[in-house]
């Protein structure tokens, strides 16, 4: 019975491409490796989100706790056609992206979060997530919300997304945005880069193991340059708690 009800559960495996893993130097010199991951590297992908659950700077609380979530659906396989992939300099996680094929031609992009910051690395992830949905998912519009003002500077105005209103994204948040063909090509030259295919000592560096994080995001000592208020837009609660903190106020 439990077998049988497993089935049941388990959403439907579609056929997919793989994505072509490939390498890019960023602008210290390093070198970043972006590929996809297989199943049972899951939980050490999980092991390294989940600290980031607690980190209330730049909402990168609530997408890890998305991205936590995602994954782990992919591990016990409850969430339909995902796809997850990681970028690794010397064998380190810098950033995590995610989406999944919602119908045919039609792709949604989940979550793009950077576990070291700077240098472009999430920006790059992201390129490199949609360039798998157009070149091959062959999706023609991809479905796109953001979480923080940091992700809709850079993916929604970047790129110049099209307005979707109509369109429920699964994350809810504000109206979806779209990353049509068109606008992807426009954006191509400027904003895709890497190589392929991947050296293949750098490649094997990075399938052995995905060492931990060295520096990832924490909490901001001052308030402020957290860049979020929880209970209003202009920042006076938390120039009220630093003042707390202070002993200049009670």
């Amino acid at each position: 019975m439990a077998t049988e009800l497993e089935g049941l559960l388990r959403p439907k495996v579609s056929d997919a491409p793989p994505y072509p893993a490939k390498f890019m130097q960023l602008a210290n010199g390093e070198t970043m490796v972006v590929r996809s991951v297989e199943r049972d590297e899951i939980p050490l992908l999980l092991e390294y989100v989940q600290p980031l659950i607690k980190v209330e700077r730049d909402f990168y609380d609530i997408v890890a706790a998305r991205v936590f979530a995602e994954l782990l659906g992919q591990y016990v396989h409850r969430i339909q056609d995902q796809y997850v992939l990681i970028g690794q300099i010397d064998g380190e996680l810098a950033t995590i992206v995610n989406g999944r094929t919602l119908s045919p031609g039609i792709g949604v992009s989940l979550h793009t979060i950077a576990l070291r910051r700077g240098l472009r690395i999430g920006a790059h992830a992201f390129a490199a997530k949609m360039e798998y949905h157009m070149d091959y998912l062959n999706h023609e519009e991809v479905m796109i919300v953001a979480e923080s003002p940091i992700g809709f500077r850079r993916f929604l105005v970047e790129y110049n997304l099209e307005k979707r209103p109509q369109v429920i994204h699964e994350l809810g948040g504000v109206p979806s945005y779209a990353l049509t063909r068109e606008t992807f090509e426009k954006a191509r030259g400027t904003l895709v880069v890497g190589r392929r295919p991947v050296p293949k000592d750098l490649l094997d560096k990075a399938k052995a193991e995905i060492l931990p994080p060295s520096d990832p995001p924490v909490m901001a000592q001052d308030l402020l340059a957290a860049s979020r208020s929880v209970y209003d837009s202009t920042g006076s609660a938390f120039r009220g708690q630093r003042s707390k903190q202070e002993g200049r106020a009670k």
